[in-house]
């Protein structure tokens, strides 16, 4: 895999003059979202307050800030695009030139349904960033999702609840499951102890709980499936403890699961991941560094997890 010295070269040498042209259309963004919000704002706020009714005062301001919204998405919509065209895409083809970068693609729906990981179908469902290709025997996709239930109150009020945010990531295993193996964040027993264990083990929806042999790994995750000896099988010895120390590299919430002939991956992200920022100079290496990390994390899946190791023989 490529190291941070080798991208900071290429950083000087490729990416640096792309950015310092990105870097003047940075600025006319700026300049535009400022000029926005420092006239429509106090325009609003000076409207709403000559307003007697409350709930109209509220109306015109809100309507301000959706303006300004509204002026910072069209502005720098061909920014975005030419960003990520010129400098995203460059560092998916350093990182790997097998591997295809689609910016407005993503894992599709179906796809993320099929890994089981999730039991409730999205009501909205969008990502972007999509990666296709193949590392050293492995077939891999990934991309950003972020996946979201609507529910109503007494009142009739929409309220948007997330299902999932972060990188979605899915593996060929080389190996036909017949079965289904889930492998999730084990909160139940960190919160509730002996009583958790009990929660999980009548877990109807996710299948039996699949005790394993290895405290460390029982200690971050529960495993569910339908078939007892073939999660065993999946779950050897050495994936388990991969699976453990991709979780502490990582450092965040990851859900695995094992369906058909594939993996899927589950990284949950608090942030947008690979967004050029407006009020930031992109003269500055650590958000390129933070990029990099972010996909060298995807696409090394591949070798935390050993699947270029061909083990077994698809049947």
């Amino acid at each position: 895999m490529k190291t941070l010295e080798e991208l900071k070269n290429f950083y000087e040498s490729t990416l640096l003059p792309e950015l310092k042209v990105l870097e003047i259309q940075r600025l006319k963004v700026r300049n535009k979202v400022l000029l926005g919000g420092f006239t429509i704002i106090p325009l609003a706020a000076l409207l709403a307050f000559f307003v007697k009714n409350k709930d109209l005062a509220m109306l015109i301001m809100l309507l301000g800030i959706i303006a300004v919204f509204f002026i910072s998405f069209i502005a720098a919509k061909d920014y975005r695009k030419n960003f990520k065209k010129g400098i995203i895409e460059s560092i998916v083809h350093f990182i790997d030139k097998n591997l295809s970068y689609q910016r407005t693609g993503c894992i599709a729906r179906s796809s993320f349904m099929d890994s089981k990981i999730f039991t409730r179908r999205p009501d909205e469902y969008s990502g972007d960033d999509y990666v296709k290709g193949k590392v050293g025997q492995t077939h891999l996709e990934f991309s950003e999702i972020h996946a979201k239930y609507v529910t109503y109150d007494s009142k009739g009020r929409r309220q948007v609840h997330t299902i999932f945010k972060g990188l979605f990531f899915i593996a060929d295993f080389n190996k036909h499951f017949s079965g289904r193996t889930v492998v999730l964040p084990d909160t139940a027993e960190k919160l509730f102890g002996q009583i958790g264990t009990l929660l999980q083990s009548i877990n109807k929806i996710r299948g039996q709980l699949i005790k394993l042999e290895d405290p460390e790994f029982e200690k971050i995750f529960a495993v569910y499936g339908d078939n007892q000896i073939e999660a065993r099988y999946i779950l050897s010895t050495s994936l388990m403890s991969r699976m453990v120390e991709f979780k502490k590299k990582t450092r965040r919430r990851i859900c695995f699961s094992f369906i058909g002939s594939k993996v899927y991956v589950a990284v949950s992200y608090g942030r947008n991941l690979f967004e050029p920022r407006i009020f930031r100079t992109l003269l500055d290496f650590s958000p390129i560094g933070q990029y990099f990390e972010d996909f060298q994390m995807a696409v090394g899946i591949v070798e935390d997890l050993n699947l270029n190791t061909r083990i077994w023989t698809k049947t």
